[in-house]
């Protein structure tokens, strides 16, 4: 079957080629956590700070304490905690821990390149 070319023409008003701005993507992360224990707690300090830094207006935080909910950990299979879970941008990321390692915490959820 042959195929067939078409050629799109700019809009009058708008610039050939450009791609339109894509809206910022939204990252989506879950902290699991089991009360309010001093780790727990830095934990979600150090992930509000690296937050800030590097996804500015463009992250939601989750923080789920499984003293409270402990069938929540079932569906991302926690094991420990603090456990952190990114969901959105795929695919999904889990770090363990009080997330204090700034540099393995952002090569973690893939926001720096590994050297």
């Amino acid at each position: 079957m042959p195929t067939t070319k078409t050629k799109t023409r700019a809009q009058p008003g708008k610039p050939a080629g450009k791609p339109k701005p894509r809206k910022p993507e939204v990252w989506k992360l879950r902290l699991y956590v089991a009360g309010q224990t001093p780790k727990s707690i830095r934990a979600f300090a150090n992930l509000k700070v690296l937050c800030e830094e590097h996804l500015k207006g463009r992250y939601q935080i989750e923080v789920i304490d499984l003293l409270e909910n402990p069938q929540m950990a079932r569906g991302d299979q926690i094991v420990a905690v603090p456990t952190l879970v990114r969901d959105l941008p795929q695919p999904v990321r889990k770090i363990i821990g009080d997330l204090s390692n700034t540099e393995r915490v952002l090569i973690g959820l893939a926001l720096q390149p590994v050297d």
